[in-house]
């Protein structure tokens, strides 16, 4: 998941919710609707094949970055699982990717006092290259560490107090934040801006706290931009024990910091959206999507980000067609590319079917890991939120007794370009407190998943597209 998730998922807790009507759950048939529901769980908790495909995709093409021969791997797996699934059509959606080369293993070493006569004045730290940066070359930087709370505090201590420093970014997510991306909103600046406002007083590198609100050893890394005015050092993530170390170190010492990598950005190239389309029976004009993004950053399996929206879309269609249901409208399953580090394949897919004149009624992306289902979080042009929402809400009593909640306030970044068609854009929202314990990091691996938590989310996001398919949103 990139920034531009997060940013429109922090409002979620800023939103209001409309009332519900207790007794007008759906149009007709809440009997029949309810059983049908159940019968989505049931075999989603006993048939599904959600788990398997994951557990392929975290292990056989674990860090699949855009571009990268794993990314190419999952495209032509992902595709081929949509061709035993009973789609009308399968096909690759072609778009233009940046890639990104980490290189050899970072290296990052702080020295204090007299640290050439004793070897306990020096310690190596857990680091990650942030995506998109560039390297120091082989030679590396030797700076002295000046710690700051946020880009604010750059400026405020200017060119004097910053130049020829490595600026250290060390304001924590908030953890009084029940909602932990809000918390990720709050904090994640640090990362995305860090290097160029320290570049541009001065300062010749940047190092990160990892974000995340749990103490470990795990670097987490993640997208960050330059500013092209300024010079472009090198930034790192460094783990959160770490971060706490330095920052107490600093307190009664001098820092040096040395650091080493061979980070780039590299060539342009070719890579897919994978998408498999059920023509509707009735409405074959209105589109419903689901989907998630297939890239991964390259440090680990891509587990929760986001192997498992990608799993839960294609449960989906796999339960769907388990139980024998035929959508009205036009279904369609999208594994977005380049999401992490670009959103090349989700600006590509609106921009395609926009020249096709499309209408997506109504598009659902799961990009909030694998964890228990929690709800519902639904966003629109203004034209047509507030009428849609309505809409759905009355289907919420058919889907409390499964744990969920609506709400709205953000929906997903690859499905965000789609907003100007006027239909809804939703988010599968899951329970978020330990998502950001495993996000772009090395164990975000197939352990990390629970199967029937991930089996529970495919089963929701099936419950809400039958009932947007069955009944419609005007």
């Amino acid at each position: 998941m990139n920034l531009r998730t997060f940013l429109t998922i922090i409002f979620i807790g800023c939103t209001v919710h409309l009332s519900i009507c207790q007794t007008d759950t759906t149009d007709n048939d809440s009997d029949e609707d309810a059983l049908f529901l159940k019968d989505i769980h049931n075999y989603a908790l006993t048939e599904s094949s959600t788990y398997v495909w994951l557990e392929h995709l975290a292990t056989e093409c674990k860090g699949r970055l855009a571009g990268s021969e794993n990314a190419e791997k999952a495209v032509q797996y992902t595709k081929m699982i949509m061709d035993t699934l009973g789609f009308s059509s399968t096909s690759l959606q072609p778009c233009k990717v940046k890639k990104w080369h980490r290189g050899d293993p970072e290296y990052v070493n702080i020295m204090w006092g007299d640290y050439k006569q004793y070897n306990d004045h020096s310690k190596m730290l857990n680091a990650l290259s942030l995506g998109n940066s560039y390297g120091t070359g082989p030679e590396g930087i030797t700076a002295e560490v000046i710690e700051v709370q946020s880009l604010d505090e750059v400026e405020k201590l200017g060119r004097e107090k910053i130049e020829g420093k490595i600026v250290f970014y060390n304001r924590p997510m908030d953890p009084t934040q029940l909602r932990t991306f809000n918390a990720y909103g709050g904090a994640v600046d640090q990362r995305v801006w860090g290097a160029s406002k320290a570049a541009e007083y001065g300062g010749v590198g940047a190092i990160v706290r990892s974000m995340t609100l749990r103490q470990d050893d795990y670097p987490h890394t993640g997208t960050m931009v330059y500013k092209e005015e300024f010079p472009k050092v090198s930034s790192l993530a460094i783990s959160t024990n770490d971060a706490n170390f330095l920052s107490d170190l600093l307190k009664k010492e001098k820092v040096t910091m040395t650091v080493k990598n061979n980070c780039a950005p590299g060539e342009e190239a070719i890579s897919y959206n994978v998408i498999g389309e059920i023509t509707g029976t009735t409405y074959p004009d209105e589109i419903i999507v689901i989907g998630g993004h297939l890239d991964a950053w390259d440090v680990g399996g891509g587990a929760h980000d986001d192997g498992a929206g990608c799993a839960h879309s294609l449960g989906v269609i796999n339960i769907l067609n388990g139980i024998g249901y035929r959508p009205q409208r036009t279904v369609r399953c999208v594994m977005f590319m380049n999401e992490e580090n670009g959103l090349a394949g989700g600006k590509e897919y609106a921009r395609v079917s926009n020249e096709k004149g499309e209408y997506h009624l109504a598009a659902l992306e799961s990009d909030a890991g694998g964890f228990v289902p929690r709800g519902f979080s639904f966003d629109g042009h203004p034209d047509v939120l507030k009428p849609f929402y309505a809409r759905v809400s009355k289907w919420l009593p058919l889907l409390e007794s499964y744990g969920l909640y609506f709400t709205t306030g953000g929906s997903g970044a690859d499905i965000g370009p789609l907003k100007d068609q006027k239909g809804l854009l939703i988010g599968l929202r899951p329970d978020s407190q330990r998502y950001f314990d495993y996000h772009h990091t090395s164990i975000d691996q197939i352990e990390a998943v629970n199967k029937r938590e991930l089996e529970l989310g495919a089963a929701s996001m099936a419950s809400l597209i039958y009932l947007i398919d069955k009944y419609g949103l005007k």
